[in-house]
């Protein structure tokens, strides 16, 4: 579905991300886990069209992306939940939902709303709420909800528990099952790491820019000394 080769990315001067390869397979999940700034948020942003790449090609469902920008990357089937939910406050629920649901048709937009409400019936009670007056949780939900709403085959999430109720993590973890089980590949970035391997099907771990290991998420989890240099809670 997705596969990156010798990407690095960053800004201005500065490389945050180096000669970094993976794939991604269709109804999989892929976990990039390191060190506060490894690099995963960069290499997130630059695979969305955000941060500049530097080098290397990213090719999607056979689609050569690398020089598109971020607009027409959500046009081929890519979304991304950002670090720290990036909703506009301003704006309702529903208005929110809308945004993320610009690119397709007026029949598309209403099914994608009806869709996203039944992963997250808290949106549908307050879709007339303005959106910076929801709790964190629900916010995190909003963010979700509207990167759904292009009904991308490729989604990135950053952080997605970061600052969360564990009942809520647990929602949004359970909607991430439902759409790998449509056959959507995730690519996330996790800083608990416990809850990433028990997600993930496959693990790149990053260190300074540069990719350490790959492998299952079963044999992340087997590895004592990865899991004491890198993946320890």
């Amino acid at each position: 579905m997705l596969e990156v080769s010798g990407l690095s990315c960053g800004y201005g001067d500065i490389v945050a991300v180096r000669d970094l390869s993976f794939t991604v397979s269709a109804g999989s999940i892929l976990a990039l886990l390191g060190a506060n700034g490894a690099g995963k948020s960069s290499t997130l942003m630059c695979l969305a069209g955000i941060v500049a790449r530097k080098a290397g090609r990213v090719v999607v469902e056979g689609a050569d992306i690398s020089n598109l920008p971020a607009e027409q990357r959500i046009r081929h089937g890519m979304a991304i939940v950002p670090e720290g939910r990036r909703i506009f406050p301003d704006l309702s629920v529903l208005e929110n939902l809308t945004v993320g649901g610009h690119i397709v048709s007026s029949a598309k937009l209403a099914d994608g709303v009806e869709q996203v409400y039944g992963y997250f019936p808290r949106l549908k009670e307050r879709k007339t709420q303005l959106a910076g007056s929801l709790s964190g949780g629900e916010q995190q939900m909003l963010a979700m909800g509207r990167a759904l709403m292009s009904s991308p085959r490729l989604l990135l999430v950053d952080e997605l528990s970061l600052g969360l109720m564990p009942k809520v993590v647990d929602e949004c973890y359970e909607v991430l099952y439902r759409m790998k089980a449509t056959g959507m590949a995730i690519i996330l970035v996790e800083q608990n790491t416990e809850r990433a391997l028990a997600a993930a099907d496959n693990v790149c771990v990053l260190e300074a820019g540069n990719l350490f290991w790959s492998g299952s998420a079963a044999q992340a989890r087997a590895n004592e000394n990865l899991v004491a240099a890198f993946l320890g809670q």
